[in-house]
């Protein structure tokens, strides 16, 4: 067996042999359990919002405030665990954090009053980041340095994943029974990894010299926050496509209310290939995987918006754009190589760029269709984010150049 980079914050000092490849697909396997859960439990309540809206007496667009809540929880929740919890030990987050997504979505359901649900939908929001930034360090920490990127793609495969299956499951269940019953089977998946993480994720110690100071050193690295800069920007134009692509399946390729669904089928397929295929492209060439997709998104959103009228050319660049998701495990990785000894912010801080993206792509889509410009127009919106992170981008590898 060849000898496995484990991470110097797993404590081995019980075993003789690395891990065995049993124990680490059994450990990613618990890892993606959280992830599906949490991808499940932040997209299923774009096609609930109506019934929301139903039981709390309140408009739809008034509903749509508690998916902004849940991303404004994810910003905010990533670095203030990530800093508070710099002493805890990995594993011990990871259960610290899931156990409050559990607990979060079972007090959604329960929520009395579309205050108190809006509430428990930030609180619900505030792990998120954290938990896939330690679970994408645990899984990174047990395998060769050339296979780190694929442990982390497995990883986020439970999100992807989530996508395509979890997310219109949970609206089936919630549409035709009850909305509180979709947060309740959430709250419960979030339980089951709450006991795979208790037991297969290996005990570890907490890294010699862990400090909320040193975790906060994370943002005073130039290569940090270009690399987060990067997610932020770059990756907006994907949201800025996705958020509105209900209307532009209906209204500009003229398909019937029913291809929305298979429209957003076709986009998880697509970030389900872009996961595995990214991953695999990331351990050959980390920086050329996030430079690769920065300019794939350049041209397949521009090819989106000269040809959604055409329902054949609409799916295929819905694809392509979801396909656009091969950069989350190189960016994770990234943040993982130049953050140092403050690993744990940083990788949280991940996800936090990416709702960033996703407030970003939304915001800038709306306004260039307040403009009369048209829903197609939001992939020209995605191209230029795109090129701007090219530009960010390039600033990141001069630096790693003169670094050198």
């Amino acid at each position: 067996m060849s000898q496995l980079a484990v991470n110097d914050s797993i404590d081995t000092s019980s075993v003789v042999e690395a891990p065995s490849p049993t124990a680490i697909a059994l450990v990613q396997l618990a890892l993606a359990c959280g992830g599906f859960g949490i991808g499940t439990g932040e997209f299923a309540i774009m096609g609930l919002l109506p019934n929301v809206a139903d039981t709390f007496s309140v408009t739809t667009p008034q509903a749509g405030y508690v998916i902004s809540a849940y991303a404004l929880g994810v910003v905010v929740g990533a670095p203030i665990i990530a800093v508070l919890a710099a002493k805890m030990a990995r594993r011990s987050l990871l259960l610290l954090v899931m156990g409050i997504f559990a607990v979060g979505n079972i007090l959604s359901a329960m929520a009395p009053t579309f205050e108190s649900f809006t509430v428990m939908r930030f609180i619900t929001g505030l792990p998120h980041g954290a938990y896939f930034g330690v679970a994408a360090i645990v899984a990174a920490s047990m395998v060769p340095m050339h296979k780190r990127a694929r442990a982390v793609g497995r990883v986020m495969l439970g999100l992807t994943v989530a996508t395509l299956l979890g997310t219109a499951l949970a609206t089936v269940f919630g549409q035709s029974l009850n909305w509180r019953l979709a947060f309740t089977i959430v709250g419960i998946i979030g339980l089951l990894t709450v006991a795979l993480i208790w037991y297969y994720v290996p005990r570890d110690r907490v890294a010699e010299g862990a400090s909320f100071r040193r975790e906060l050193g994370a943002f005073k690295r130039p290569q940090v926050l270009l690399t987060l800069a990067t997610a932020s920007v770059g990756f907006g134009g994907m949201f800025a496509m996705f958020s509105y692509i209900a209307p532009t399946t209906t209204q500009v390729a003229m398909l019937p209310d029913s291809m929305v669904a298979v429209m957003l089928i076709i986009f998880g397929i697509g970030m389900n290939v872009g996961n595995v295929v990214g991953s695999w492209f990331a351990d050959k060439s980390l920086m050329g995987t996030i430079g690769g997709s920065l300019v794939f998104n350049i041209v397949v959103l521009t090819m989106f918006s000269l040809t959604a009228a055409s329902p054949f050319m609409l799916a295929i660049c819905v694809f392509c754009i979801g396909c656009g998701f091969a950069a989350g495990p190189a960016v994770q990785t990234r943040l993982m190589d130049v953050a140092a000894d403050a690993q744990t912010l940083a990788a949280a801080s991940h996800h936090s760029a990416f709702n960033i993206a996703n407030a970003l792509g939304a915001w800038l889509g709306g306004l260039v269709i307040a403009q009369g410009y048209g829903f197609a127009a939001t992939g020209y919106v995605g191209a230029i984010l795109s090129l701007i992170g090219i530009f960010v981008f390039a600033a990141s590898l001069g630096l790693d150049r003169r670094s050198a």
